[in-house]
């Protein structure tokens, strides 16, 4: 049976849905809920996840003990979306006002859009939050655990409350969270950690300033109408884009570091390769000084973290037996 448009419209304003089970079993209660469960995943900032999930990820298969234990592996990536999501959670309440006056966030993002309200926010980023650390923490060590909740705290406490409203760095500080999590994956497997995740955690550490600035530099009007001190706020372009090319080289220089730690000849021409066009873009952008070139470093960046994550995975599971 189809209900008829206007009065679907005014049911779907009705908080009493259960009420209208027993009539319509389908599509409106199914309809609403899919749509509640995606602003709910909107809430862990899924394309950031994404990336998150990917380092996680490379760091497994280059430890390689978790490769034959596929159930390990996801339970590993679950727990680690869980805590992860609630970190992106927690900030988005914490700032759903400053969310809510910026052009690039107040249309996207579920709290100043009102699609849910505060408190069920806090209590789902809370929730997800404790249950990844259970996860983590008995399915695999407490050393796991506790690097997931203190990255929870860093980038909560440390980065969303003390650092970003004060420091045009916080975001040079605050990529501490970020890169820490394939330190994590190496801990899940060993219980320990070793030389290849902390260059993993240098190369994403370093990654971090040219690929916001870049953003942030296209974005510079939404932060000075916030107030928040971001690189572009309180430095000429001029000066964030010296700043973007010298990242950009570290950054080149650090990926290099893996060639000795780990690396086979696939990675070295793979990563010698992103890393020429980052710098060149990086140094074209700061010789242009336009928005759309500034746009090109941001939307690269992206492509080439995923890229080199990437070809260290398959230059990993293509290499011959070692000796």
């Amino acid at each position: 049976m189809t209900i008829p448009k206007a009065f679907r419209t005014e049911l779907a304003g009705r908080e009493d849905i259960t009420r209208l089970m027993g009539r319509w079993p389908i599509r409106l209660p199914v309809r609403t809920w899919w749509k509640r469960l995606h602003w709910y995943l909107q809430l862990t900032k899924p394309t950031t996840m994404l990336l998150v999930l990917m380092s996680g990820a490379t760091a497994l298969t280059l430890e390689g003990s978790m490769l034959a234990q596929p159930l390990r592996f996801a339970a590993f990536l679950g727990g680690l979306y869980l805590a992860g999501g609630s970190a992106c959670a927690l900030n988005q309440y914490l700032e759903r006002d400053i969310d809510g006056a910026m052009i690039r966030t107040r249309s996207r993002r579920p709290l100043p859009l009102g699609r849910l309200g505060s408190p069920a926010a806090l209590v789902f980023a809370l929730t997800i939050g404790v249950l990844g650390l259970i996860v983590l923490g008995a399915a695999f060590n407490l050393l796991t655990a506790g690097l997931a909740l203190g990255n929870i705290f860093f980038y909560v406490v440390v980065y969303t409350i003390l650092l970003k409203p004060r420091t045009p760095y916080n975001i040079v500080i605050g990529g501490v969270a970020g890169a820490i999590v394939p330190v994590g994956a190496w801990a899940a497997a060993t219980d320990s950690t070793a030389m290849v995740p902390w260059i993993l955690f240098a190369i994403i550490f370093l990654w971090t300033p040219p690929h916001f600035w870049a953003l942030a530099l296209c974005r510079r009007d939404d932060y000075q109408r916030t107030g928040q001190p971001m690189m572009p706020v309180v430095k000429s372009m001029e000066a964030v884009l010296d700043q973007i090319l010298f990242y950009s080289l570290a950054l080149f220089g650090a990926s290099l570091a893996y060639v000795p730690a780990a690396g086979g000849r696939l990675y070295l021409i793979v990563a010698g390769l992103l890393g020429s066009i980052f710098v060149y873009i990086s140094w074209s952008a700061r010789r242009r000084r336009d928005e759309r070139s500034i746009g090109r470093v941001f939307a690269y960046s992206i492509f080439y973290l995923f890229a080199l994550l990437a070809t260290m995975i398959i230059d990993k599971l293509t290499a011959g037996p070692k000796g």
